[in-house]
């Protein structure tokens, strides 16, 4: 019987993103498609409102409402639509696309007048939804992103049920922060596919790491005690796993988009860390200076760091028009990261809530600005530069691939 070296691809090396063009093909127009993102930018603005809300300060709209679902409206109603429409897109077949529908309409619900169980019942939806999607996926080529993918959808199927039966934001707060880390850690392995580093033994530790952090916030629920610091050690052992084997290691030394994209990755998963510091050291937090610091640097310091990474790939996929990578949206990038510092390491850290209010102010700025500079350079398009000539005798190198999520 012969065996297969560890350092060997694996079978399933081919990812379901890199499948799922078989089939028949489904392709709304571009308008149905901007709807979504529509109303996943509804979400956002409503959510970055119930944030100014949440931080004492004045708000354009002064309802209670909106900072009450303020963690759900931003994780299932703006990124979860965003990031299931690229699901959609990707996969080709009309009935996904009722999935980023139900999620951007179960945002919009959760800020109107309608009962709030009628958004709580659309998120859920949308997340089974997700899940179907998955298992196409995984029908066409089954591959160990996809199976992390799907555990990060699970956990924000969970989230969702328990949320529409009444169990607190801070208590679900770990499945929120899963359903998100484990679809980008999912997305980086297979992105990652083409480091000499991400061999079979490199996929089976992720495939452990993800099964801990699923089964930790699974006990964190029933016995906290033990969930938090299990889920801290394995948030710790996959920030350790994208530093070792993530592409962006190497692509920052690189220049433009490459390097630019490889930046806000390894800046997010700097973040990700304090979050399993926390974990591991605190234990349970569910209000207060420590509860802002985890909820905040996973999903501004991470989430939308990944974001902004990976717009200028994925955004042109599903409009169909370019947008072209610029030096300036270094600014939004940084200024996101500087002012989550002042907020978290300053403000949270110290116990100076000025810090914290300043800071969440500029967390806001940040991601506005980043909102306004790929607006308008979609509307721009790219500028046609002449290129210039080889040095005769001189190669050159083959671009590599930035096909990626939008996370």
């Amino acid at each position: 019987m012969t065996t297969t070296p560890l350092t060997a691809p694996s079978p399933l090396r081919r990812t379901g993103s890199a499948s799922r063009g078989t089939g028949s093909v489904v392709r709304p127009n571009v308008t149905g498609r901007l709807v979504f993102l529509v109303l996943g930018g509804i979400a956002l603005l409503a959510g970055l409102d119930g944030a100014l809300l949440l931080l004492g300060l004045a708000a354009p709209i002064d309802a209670v409402r909106l900072s009450a679902v303020h963690g759900p409206l931003m994780v299932f109603g703006f990124v979860g639509t965003v990031v299931v429409l690229e699901r959609a897109v990707a996969v080709r077949r009309g009935w996904a696309y009722l999935a980023p529908g139900l999620l951007g309409a179960g945002g919009v619900a959760l800020i109107s007048p309608l009962p709030l169980v009628v958004g709580q019942t659309a998120l859920v939806a949308g997340s089974v939804l997700l899940l179907a999607i998955y298992a196409e996926i995984w029908r066409r080529q089954g591959s160990v992103s996809t199976a992390v993918q799907v555990l990060g959808a699970l956990a924000g199927l969970m989230a969702t049920i328990f949320w529409l039966r009444g169990i607190g934001i801070p208590q679900i707060a770990p499945l929120l922060i899963l359903y998100l880390v484990l679809t980008i850690a999912g997305e980086r392995l297979e992105l990652s596919r083409i480091s000499p580093t991400v061999n079979r033994r490199a996929e089976a530790w992720m495939v452990g790491i993800s099964l801990a952090l699923s089964f930790g916030s699974v006990v964190a629920l029933v016995w906290p005690v033990a969930g938090y610091p299990l889920l801290g050690a394995a948030t710790l052992a996959l920030v350790a796993w994208l530093f070792r084997h993530d592409i962006a290691t190497r692509m920052v030394r690189s220049t433009g988009l490459p390097r630019y994209m490889a930046c806000c990755l390894l800046a997010g998963y700097g973040w990700v860390l304090i979050v399993g510091g926390i974990w591991l050291l605190q234990g349970p937090v569910y209000s207060g200076p420590a509860y802002d610091a985890v909820m905040h640097a996973v999903f501004l310091g991470f989430v939308m760091s990944m974001i902004m990474a990976h717009a200028p790939t994925i955004l042109p996929a599903v409009l169909r028009r370019p947008l072209p990578y610029r030096p300036v949206m270094y600014l939004p990038a940084a200024l996101l990261h500087v002012s989550l510092l002042v907020r978290v390491l300053l403000g949270d850290a110290y116990g100076w809530p000025v810090l914290v209010q300043w800071g969440g102010v500029f967390n806001i700025v940040a991601v506005l600005a980043f909102v306004l500079i790929a607006v308008v350079s979609v509307l721009r398009g790219t500028t046609v530069r002449p290129k210039r000539a080889a040095p005769s005798g001189t190669a050159v190198p083959p671009a590599l691939p930035l096909r990626g999520s939008l996370l």
